[in-house]
């Protein structure tokens, strides 16, 4: 936020607060918390004390975590309820056919949360968790998301600095439109090494009345990555979730 944060609503405060459990969900000091949002201690002592009384935020000795309650409200948000439900049987079919790490990931303005993730045997320590998030143009999932989402977000992308994980990661927007141009021909997204060294991905946009809605990936160690070969899994697994989507309206 840009604004003074003695200027900050109570509410926005309070939001500030349950941010700062990114990525993890705790634990954080209290003095962790302040640190984050810039807040007085005593402020943030405040708000994590009302939190916690709410059973919003729980307390262990020194140490703050998110609650269980959050949990509950997260996992009856409509939209993500219904992604899941729709995609878990699809997501496990990959899984089964591919024995490798399956993501599942929305858009949240210029970055892909992960709503579902299924944990390959011999997967890597990937930088994705689910609820964690991560640039639109670093990821597989992500440019999916980004090559179907319209001209007006592409061109905003492009017309910011391109965050950058690894030296691989695209900085180039030249280069990046023409990726999404080939996404567009080839209705599949591919990094290499661009969020991890070491990792690979390929993935397929899904769709619900005819809005791209989420995408799905297979993420690989780079070793092992053969797009040829999983091409027809993913798209199928898409497809398969899109329709099923559609049927639930």
């Amino acid at each position: 936020m840009t604004r003074n944060q003695d200027r900050l609503s109570m509410l926005e405060k309070t939001w500030l607060v349950l941010d700062a459990f990114r990525p993890t969900g705790g634990p954080l000091r209290l003095i962790d918390v302040a640190q984050r949002c810039h807040l007085a201690k005593s402020t943030a002592f405040r708000l994590l004390a009302d939190l916690t009384a709410l059973g919003v935020v729980t307390r262990r000795n020194d140490r703050y975590y998110l609650g269980r309650r959050l949990f509950e409200l997260g996992s009856i948000v409509p939209l993500e309820r219904d992604l899941r439900h729709a995609a878990l049987p699809f997501m496990h079919d990959l899984y089964e056919a591919t024995r490798e790490t399956i993501h599942l990931g929305v858009r949240d303005g210029l970055d892909v949360v992960y709503v579902e993730k299924i944990r390959g045997h011999e997967s890597l320590a990937l930088p994705s968790a689910v609820g964690g998030r991560l640039p639109l143009t670093c990821t597989g999932v992500g440019k999916a998301l980004l090559a179907y989402s319209g001209q007006d977000l592409l061109d905003e992308v492009l017309s910011r600095p391109l965050r950058r994980l690894t030296p691989r990661s695209i900085v180039d927007p030249e280069r990046l439109d023409e990726e999404i141009g080939q996404i567009h021909i080839q209705g599949l997204a591919h990094e290499r090494e661009e969020s991890q060294i070491g990792s690979a991905c390929i993935a397929a946009p899904i769709f619900k009345d005819a809005a791209v809605v989420a995408a799905l990936s297979v993420s690989v160690p780079v070793a092992r990555f053969h797009p040829a070969r999983l091409a027809p899994a993913v798209k199928t697994a898409a497809l398969g979730i899109s329709r099923a989507l559609t049927r639930s309206i």
